[in-house]
């Protein structure tokens, strides 16, 4: 086997491991890596020399620097400005104002701290409004070079290519027609999306579990004479009995020692079963008062696919599950025994280290109730937005170096105590380090080998009837596809040597292809599991699958068409 073959094969099966979601992205590329190390595919230096790598530098900086934007009054704000009856005004303003807000700053915590505020909207039901806050975050990242991590991943393997950086409005004009367009889809669209206001809690039922004591006052008695068929806004589902479920419970069903009683309904009324003699509920010996959390498990979360119990779930972050949920489904058998998948809401008793766990971010998208970081007042949260936009504004006018701009607005940051070296500690975004890292090595490999042309070339075969076009058009929808089957970085890491090949063959200008690539890892838009602020909304908004076809769908083909005329005509096939 020919050493371009055998990189092929080690690519083949990158993504193979990244399309099975057992393993985080972070572990299949510094495996790769490390693998052609061992090799001789890569050396030493050329290896650790990406790792250090100007614009990742850049980008590490004004994600700490976001930690406290996020922790401002600004987005919650703003947020209250959209209660209003007229449905398509409250959509275009949410439409335009979350994609301005998602230029400037990570779009998750954009919808993190929008979430809260539109399910409290006395006009419109969370499933209209959440679904669009998603994609118009999404939007928002394709109108400046920091409006994702993604462009800025893709600056640091322009950068490593030894061709000029990517300017910070570059592409700001394709970006804003994309917006407007989108926004105007989102409108339309939006009437489309059901409407579950009245359904919220019934139709998205947390699973909650007790279990009744061997000395209970209910033992001997009808589930009636329990009144346990009269609880507020929650319902008795089943009954676990021997390892045998009882299903449907009946209102003259006997109780006993043992009995696992499931209910699903809301947590507000978990006061209900503290107050009932004679049951002991799941997590109840760990609630000493503490306000509960509700997360959501990410996509890359080492616990998907196993239970409570095998994760040890509470000696792992010092929490004890309450309740579960998953969408529509109705979950059935002990709370222990249901194996967690992406998506899931969890309601936990956090325990002292719970918020200080170093892989909070990787293992939840999102924790609402109490965020990890108390929210600022609205002097630091002045203070903080001045300074972020100052930052960018000196930046910008070239009056300084904007990774020292990022750096000293940092330590300003942290003297005036709005940042704290613990926060930075427990947000730092290691993998994001090692998965760019590792991608520039691997970019290095795949160029040097000729494997980004062999690839290239199987693009052409399909396309190349159509000439430089079809080899444009080929490298979108290859990233396209990435995006929506892995991840939007790691779409770009193996999407870019692949189009700066097939540039470089026809002799011309990288810088379409290279948009290409920028607007295709932004182009998730038909999958809850695609992108991470559709995972956040998922289970907040009562969605189903088919809500994100519904309105993904048209978006994605007026988005690709957008990009596809635009594109060409804002960054001309120009020979070099």
């Amino acid at each position: 086997m020919t050493q371009s073959m055998a990189v092929i094969v080690m690519l083949t099966a990158m993504i193979g491991l990244l399309l099975t979601n057992k393993f985080r992205p972070a572990i299949v590329f510094i495996s790769a890596i490390g693998l052609s190390y061992l090799v001789g595919w890569i050396s030493f230096d050329k290896m650790m020399g990406n790792f250090t790598n100007s614009s990742l530098f850049t980008l590490v900086l004004l994600l700490v620097v976001s930690i406290a934007v996020e922790k401002t009054t600004l987005l919650h704000s703003i947020g209250r400005h959209l209660n209003h009856d007229n449905y398509a005004w409250v959509m275009a303003k949410l439409g335009v104002t979350t994609a301005l807000l998602s230029s400037i700053t990570n779009n998750s915590a954009v919808v993190a701290s929008l979430i809260g505020v539109l399910k409290r909207n006395q006009y419109h039901s969370p499933s209209k409004l959440l679904l669009p806050l998603s994609y118009a975050a999404i939007l928002g990242g394709t109108l400046t070079l920091i409006g994702t991590s993604t462009n800025l991943i893709v600056n640091s393997f322009v950068i490593d290519a030894g061709l000029e950086p990517i300017g910070f409005f570059e592409f700001s004009m394709i970006g804003l027609i994309v917006v407007a367009c989108g926004t105007i889809v989102l409108v339309i669209g939006g009437y489309s999306l059901p409407d579950r206001f009245s359904q919220q809690d019934t139709e998205l039922p947390y699973m909650l579990e007790a279990v009744v004591s061997d000395d209970s006052i209910m033992i001997g008695k009808t589930v009636e004479e329990n009144r346990l068929r009269a609880l507020q806004r929650l319902y008795l589902v089943e009954i676990e009995r021997d390892g045998q479920l009882i299903r449907p419970v009946c209102p003259d069903q006997m109780l006993q020692a043992g009995d696992r009683l499931m209910f699903a309904g809301d947590t507000q009324s978990l006061h209900i079963l503290q107050e009932m003699r004679g049951l002991e509920w799941f997590a109840k010996s760990h609630l000493k008062g503490q306000a509960l959390v509700e997360v959501i498990i990410s996509h890359s979360a080492s616990i998907k696919g196993k239970t409570l119990k095998e994760c040890q779930f509470r000696e792992k972050f010092d929490a004890a599950v309450v309740a579960i949920r998953r969408g529509h489904e109705q979950l059935s058998g002990g709370l222990g025994q249901i194996e967690l998948r992406a998506g899931d809401t969890l309601m936990v008793v956090p325990g002292k280290g719970f918020h200080q766990h170093r892989n909070m971010v990787r293992e939840f998208v999102m924790i609402s109730e109490s965020s990890i970081s108390a929210r600022l007042d609205e002097n630091q949260s002045r203070f903080v937005v001045l300074g972020f936009l100052s930052t960018l504004a000196l930046a910008l006018t070239g009056t300084i170096d904007f990774t020292k701009a990022l750096l000293a607005l940092l330590v300003i940051y942290m003297v005036s105590g709005v940042l704290s070296i613990e926060e930075i500690k427990r947000r730092f975004p290691v993998e994001l380090m090692l998965i760019v890292g590792s991608a520039l090595g691997l970019a290095n490999i795949m160029v040097d080998n000729g494997v980004a042309q062999m690839l290239g070339d199987g693009l052409l075969s399909v396309f190349g009837d159509w000439g430089i076009y079809g080899a444009f058009i080929a490298v979108y929808l290859f990233t396209l596809l990435l995006t929506e089957l892995i991840t939007n970085n790691a779409a770009a890491a193996l999407a870019f040597p692949i189009a700066f090949s097939i540039a470089i063959g026809y002799g011309i200008d990288p810088r379409p292809f290279i948009m290409a690539v920028i607007f295709g890892a932004s182009a998730s838009f038909i999958s809850p599991y695609g992108y991470q602020t559709n995972l956040m909304v998922y289970s907040a908004g009562n969605y189903q699958f088919s809500d994100y076809l519904r309105i993904g769908i048209p978006l994605s083909i007026v988005y690709s068409a957008i990009v596809l005329v635009m594109i060409p005509m804002v960054f001309p096939f120009i020979s070099i």
